[in-house]
């Protein structure tokens, strides 16, 4: 299959690793050269930490490499390809402008497909001449350590674009779960209504971030507790979820005002350095020292960041 990925970013880049290593040929698009570059050194630097950990074969990192170009022109990217997935930033005006471009370059066999994680499918099949052909695949990060594809159906999403959704997601060895198209779908809605009850609870002092964090990854076996997880999606892309499901679903997704004031001061988590936490060389080393979370919200050791 002839995938093509549009946006270079984290995600999109994960996901033509995953493409590229089950044998797909992939192109990668973004609309400058640096960024499609580093896009494709981020899939180099992964694939070779995989060798490091004797998790990929050499021969295995070469072989996908060779299976991805890079590219910023649109027409080139998405010319011959059976799959083209869109991964770039959670906007919806975006989005759609960017799917409507591409189905006028992409052939009438072409299936098209959003990695949005919450944002309307349906609604984004409106810009295109045939919205049958548009679905959501839902990737996690990092894509080629999650196990999950969550396949969003839109309202007019026909069973030929959906069949090769699922042939693609079990061709690199995930599992599909399928779900019709809602705001926030199952998994961002029911991972944001966990992460903004624990934001709340930082913000009242219930507890420490740390603790907070603790009790769900050692009481309920949750690899990453929901503040550090937050911390890992960006703390700006929390809150545009928050604000959109808020809109759709009710004021149970109202976001709390500890999750605004670190937004407003640039503390977007991990990417920055600094949200619940301090990230440093990619890694949670303490909880972040600050008093938004009152008196509670600096208690405690640190301990849950460096598990």
């Amino acid at each position: 299959m002839r995938v093509t990925v549009l946006g270079a970013g984290t995600m999109g880049a994960g996901i033509a690793q995953a493409a590229a290593t089950a044998g797909h040929d992939v192109a990668l698009r973004d609309v400058e050269e640096s960024y499609v570059e580093d896009g494709l050194a981020r899939i180099d630097d992964t694939l070779s930490e995989g060798v490091d950990r004797g998790k990929v074969e050499p021969a295995e990192r070469a072989a996908a490499l060779d299976r991805i170009t890079g590219a910023t022109d649109l027409a080139r990217a998405a010319d011959g390809a059976d799959l083209v997935i869109e991964a770039v930033p959670e906007d919806l005006d975006l989005k759609r402008e960017v799917l409507g471009e591409t189905e006028a370059h992409a052939g009438d066999r072409a299936v098209l497909a959003s990695n949005t994680s919450a944002l309307s499918v349906t609604e984004l099949a409106s810009a295109l001449d045939r919205p049958e052909r548009l679905l959501g695949l839902h990737f996690f990060n990092p894509v080629h350590l999650m196990g999950l594809v969550e396949v969003v159906v839109a309202e007019r999403t026909d069973e030929a674009t959906l069949e090769t959704a699922r042939s693609f997601v079990e061709s690199l060895g995930k599992t599909a779960v399928e779900v019709r198209d809602s705001p926030g779908f199952a998994s961002s809605r029911l991972g944001v209504a966990l992460g903004v009850e624990a934001i709340r609870m930082y913000e009242q002092g219930v507890a420490s971030a740390a603790d907070i964090d603790a009790a769900m990854e050692l009481g309920y076996n949750h690899p990453m507790g929901p503040l550090q997880l937050t911390d890992v999606i960006g703390l700006d892309v929390r809150l545009d979820v928050l604000e959109y499901l808020r809109e759709e679903l009710g004021e149970r997704f109202r976001p709390p005002q500890a999750l605004k004031r670190k937004v407003r001061a640039g503390k977007l988590g991990k990417k920055t350095g600094e949200g619940f936490y301090v990230w440093e060389d990619g890694e949670a080393v303490r909880p972040a020292d600050d008093s938004v979370g009152g008196s509670g919200a600096t208690a405690g050791d640190g301990s849950g960041a460096a598990r």
